[in-house]
């Protein structure tokens, strides 16, 4: 199956920088007109797995803009066949690592950005290897658009916690708009959600009564 196109690696994943609406064709699905790729949302999800969710949201938001971000070849490859035998014309994936968004995109880029369920690194020696830190914030809120809301969920109340306090650290550049420590809490039916409700992982820990901690951060002007 053909979807090479779809498929940016390595050093590929920063030939478009600033430029990567260009690359999705127009919908034409703008009532009133058709929607110029300049002003197409742009949504990027961290650690995308197989495409689980984001294809989903693809498939149900065509207006809309979709890359996803893993560093496993496979599974990245997987994503953009899921999305080719959808016919699916508003993604792209990418094999690359989360520490080169600054290299991938350009200043403002980014609508909504998504982070699901990063690797904790539980371990204090370990904690140093954590993406999100005031530091972090501070570098991928020069690629998120003024107003843009970066998305993160976590099953681990010590990194929500590390979380909270990173982003304490970093107020003037962006603002808590949503928060829950337990985020599915009061839904009986909370395991029966599916893709693009809840992610692959968030769906075991659902079933396994697990509290999701959620935050939704909007970039300040």
């Amino acid at each position: 199956m053909e979807f090479n196109h779809q498929v940016f690696s390595d050093h590929g994943t920063e030939t478009h920088r600033g430029s990567w609406r260009d690359l999705f064709p127009d919908s034409g699905d703008r009532v009133g007109g058709s929607l110029n790729e300049s002003q197409r949302p742009l949504h990027v999800e961290i650690g995308c797995n197989a495409g689980h969710v984001l294809v989903e949201w693809a498939s149900k938001n065509p207006q809309n803009a979709y890359v996803g971000i893993d560093w496993k070849f496979k599974i990245i490859h997987k994503a953009a066949e899921k999305a080719s035998k959808r016919g699916l014309k508003n993604t792209l994936f990418f094999r690359s690592h989360a520490g080169r968004l600054p290299y991938m995109f350009g200043e403002g880029e980014i609508d909504h950005l998504y982070l699901f369920f990063p690797d904790p690194w539980p371990k204090r020696r370990q904690w140093s290897n954590r993406f999100i830190t005031a530091e972090k914030l501070r570098e991928i809120a020069c690629l998120v658009k003024s107003g843009g809301i970066f998305h993160i969920k976590t099953d681990h109340r010590g990194y929500f916690n590390w979380m909270e306090k990173a982003v304490a650290q970093v107020s003037d550049l962006w603002e808590v708009v949503e928060r829950s420590e337990h985020l599915h809490a009061g839904n009986s039916k909370a395991h029966l959600l599916s893709f693009p409700e809840v992610t692959l992982f968030e769906r075991l820990f659902v079933k396994d009564g697990l509290p999701i901690h959620k935050l939704d951060l909007k970039k300040r002007s």
